[in-house]
């Protein structure tokens, strides 16, 4: 499932998107990261020249916030599917291989999902793995808790789910970087070279 409804303001309010790194948005990198997912889901806006089909969705209202943008992805989420990836849209760095480090992370623990952690600690919460039923259920708890989820804060659903902070420890960039600037753009492009 990938977030792309944010208002990118540090960026004048571009669809950040839809913006490109090496030739391709950031959106088409995301997806080629779990290109192996079934089904695609994309809560905001898609482009028509997508490569790739998608299932999309919005938050009703708009505007709601990643939580809120979760849970409508989540609805088009069938309930057989056991792990759900929960990222955001301006990812351009990430890879297959980073997403299968929080999946086997999450299968062989007892825990609920896995969230990479830079390396000044902070938690990338929209660069993760989740049991699916377990991110369900914070959904709905957190709904419950404060009657509704628009505006919620992805720092009060990870309060109600069991997860672990990864280190990225391989060469290359770090997958999580995300792209909420002009200059954090040249950096992707950089790297990618």
């Amino acid at each position: 499932m990938v977030l792309a409804g944010g208002a990118a303001r540090r960026m004048g309010g571009a669809d950040k998107a839809a913006i490109p790194v090496a030739g391709q948005s950031m959106l088409t990198r995301v997806l080629a990261a779990v290109h192996d997912a079934d089904p695609q889901v994309v809560v905001g806006r898609v482009p028509p020249d997508l490569p790739v089909e998608v299932a999309s969705t919005s938050e009703e209202p708009r505007g709601g916030g990643p939580v809120a943008a979760t849970a409508a992805g989540l609805a088009l989420v069938p309930r057989d599917v056991s792990f759900t990836a929960l990222l955001a849209a301006d990812l351009p760095l990430l890879t297959g291989e980073a997403i299968d480090v929080l999946r086997l992370t999450v299968e062989s623990a007892p825990l609920e999902g896995a969230v990479y952690r830079d390396a000044e600690g902070r938690r990338q919460a929209l660069c993760g793995v989740w049991r699916t039923n377990a991110l369900r259920d914070a959904v709905s708890k957190l709904a419950e808790e404060r009657g509704g989820l628009h505006g919620a804060s992805m720092h009060a659903l990870l309060e109600h789910l069991r997860f672990i902070e990864v280190s990225w420890r391989r060469p290359g960039p770090p997958p999580w970087f995300d792209c909420d600037t002009d200059d954090d753009l040249r950096t992707a492009e950089e790297w990618v070279r």
